[in-house]
């Protein structure tokens, strides 16, 4: 929605459930022709709660995606988007759900030695998992409150505070939301702070995503840190509201 071709790197089943995801994820433009597919794994699958007071409950299966390790990362380490020796080189979104063992090899790899890595943890149950990279040298975190104090072992009271604790942690960069409250960008050079509009909450689940991607989106315009921020707040207030974010 925001303009940009992702390419997915994932493990997917050969089972229907595989198949209409694939096709649907081809649908919206996204290239699915490097996924993982395998014959043994059955598709993972996600499931939300939500009630009228936000998320009640989610359960994330990813079983396969964990089971097929390194497998899923064949295209960028040999070929045909990257090699060890000659490594991708723009933005990829790297997802909590992979398991610490890879997460850690990727952020070691020479690979990724000179991709933007955008770092997100997908739940705050797995908010560990992104230690590899919390001093890291090319990466950014997207982390909320909870997950921000769960990686530095304490409690912060608002999301600039939390970006500052990370940053004395010695993340590079970071981005921190605090649901309706604030969202904070810090890096060594600037700690920036805005509040998202005020909308009326209709679903949550996938909030986080879409502010992840409208960033990434923004900056690879050159926007710059405010805009890139503000335009992420805008279009995650308006996915919550239940609009469709441009």
């Amino acid at each position: 929605r925001f303009g940009m071709t992702p390419t997915l790197l994932t493990a997917i089943g050969r089972d229907p459930e595989g198949d209409e995801l694939v096709h649907a994820c081809s649908r919206l433009g996204m290239v699915t022709d490097h996924i993982y597919r395998s014959q043994d794994l059955p598709t993972d699958r996600y499931m939300a709660v939500e009630g009228a007071n936000g998320l009640i409950a989610a359960i994330a299966d990813a079983h396969s995606l964990e089971a097929a390790g390194e497998k899923i990362l064949r295209p960028l380490m040999h070929g045909p988007l990257g090699y060890e020796n000659a490594p991708f080189e723009g933005p990829i979104a790297l997802d909590g759900n992979l398991t610490l063992d890879l997460l850690e090899e990727i952020a070691q790899s020479p690979a990724f030695a000179r991709a933007d890595l955008r770092v997100a943890p997908a739940s705050p149950g797995k908010a560990e998992r992104l230690l590899p990279f919390l001093k890291h040298a090319r990466a950014t975190l997207y982390v909320n409150l909870e997950e921000a104090g769960i990686l530095c072992q304490r409690e912060f009271p608002d999301s600039e505070s939390a970006a500052k604790g990370l940053l004395d942690r010695g993340a590079l960069r970071v981005l921190v939301t605090d649901g309706g409250n604030s969202a904070t960008i810090g890096s060594s050079t600037e700690v920036l702070t805005q509040t998202p509009p005020a909308v009326l909450v209709t679903r949550v689940t996938g909030a986080g995503d879409t502010f992840m991607a409208a960033h990434i989106a923004s900056e690879s315009r050159g926007a710059s840190s405010d805009e890139a921020l503000a335009r992420a707040l805008h279009a995650a207030a308006t996915y919550v509201s239940g609009e469709t974010p441009l």
